[in-house]
C-alpha cells in the first residue's frame, strides 16, 4: 500500500470512527434528553395531579363551609319561626284558658279540684287557695263545696293551690303552672317519624 492509500484508508477509518462516535454521543445525548423529558413529564403529571387534588380538597372545604353557613342560617330561621309560632300558639292557649274561666264549666272544674284536694288530704288540715282572678267566685265556691277557701296574694291565672302543712305537700292545680310546664316542654316534632 502506498502512502496515499494508507492515508486514504486512515482518513476513511478515522472519519468512520468519528462518525460512529458522534452517532453514539448523539444517541446517548438523545436518550438522556428523552429520559429527562420523561422524568419532566412524570413530575409535571404528578404536580398537576397533586395540584388538582389540592384544588378539589380546597373546593370541597369551601363548599362544606358554605353549606355549614347555610345550614346555620336555615337553623336560625327555623328556630325563629318555631319561636314565633310557639308564642302565637301559647297566646291562643292563654285566650282559651281565659275563655274557659268565663264559662259555667269553670266553677264546676274548681269544685271538682277542691273536692279532690280535700279527699287527698283525708283528715289532715288543708288550706285551699283560689287565684286573685277568682275573687268574685270565692263565696259561691265556699257555699258549693262546704269548705273554707282563701284568696291567694298572687295570681296564678286560675285553678287552685292547696297546702297540707302536716305532710308538707303542695297541690298545684293552677292553670299558670300547667301553662308554664306545657310552654317549657313544648317542642315542634315533625317529619315522617312523628306523623
Amino acid at each position: 500500500m502506498t502512502i496515499e492509500e494508507k492515508l486514504t484508508h486512515f482518513y476513511d477509518t478515522s472519519v468512520e470512527e468519528a462518525r460512529r462516535q458522534a452517532e453514539k454521543d448523539v444517541q446517548e445525548h438523545k436518550d438522556s434528553l428523552d429520559a429527562a423529558l420523561e422524568e419532566h413529564k412524570k413530575m409535571s403529571l404528578e404536580n398537576a395531579a397533586s395540584s388538582r387534588r389540592a384544588e378539589i380538597a380546597n373546593a370541597k372545604r369551601e363548599i362544606n363551609k358554605a353549606l355549614s353557613a347555610e345550614q346555620l342560617h336555615i337553623r336560625r330561621d327555623w328556630t325563629a319561626r318555631q319561636s314565633r309560632l310557639k308564642e302565637k300558639l301559647f297566646a291562643e292557649v292563654r285566650k282559651q284558658i281565659l275563655k274557659f274561666m268565663e264559662s259555667s264549666r269553670y266553677e264546676e272544674y274548681l269544685c271538682t279540684k277542691i273536692e279532690e284536694a280535700v279527699c287527698f288530704a283525708e283528715h289532715d288540715e288543708i288550706q285551699i287557695y283560689l287565684s286573685k282572678e277568682d275573687e268574685p267566685r270565692l263565696k259561691s265556691l265556699t257555699v258549693k263545696t262546704g269548705f273554707p277557701l282563701k284568696l291567694s296574694d298572687e295570681s296564678f291565672i286560675g285553678g287552685i293551690k292547696a297546702i297540707i302543712p302536716e305532710k308538707n305537700i303542695l297541690i298545684d292545680n293552677s292553670f299558670e303552672e300547667g301553662y308554664q310546664a306545657a310552654y317549657r316542654e313544648f317542642k315542634f316534632d315533625g317529619g315522617p317519624a312523628h306523623e
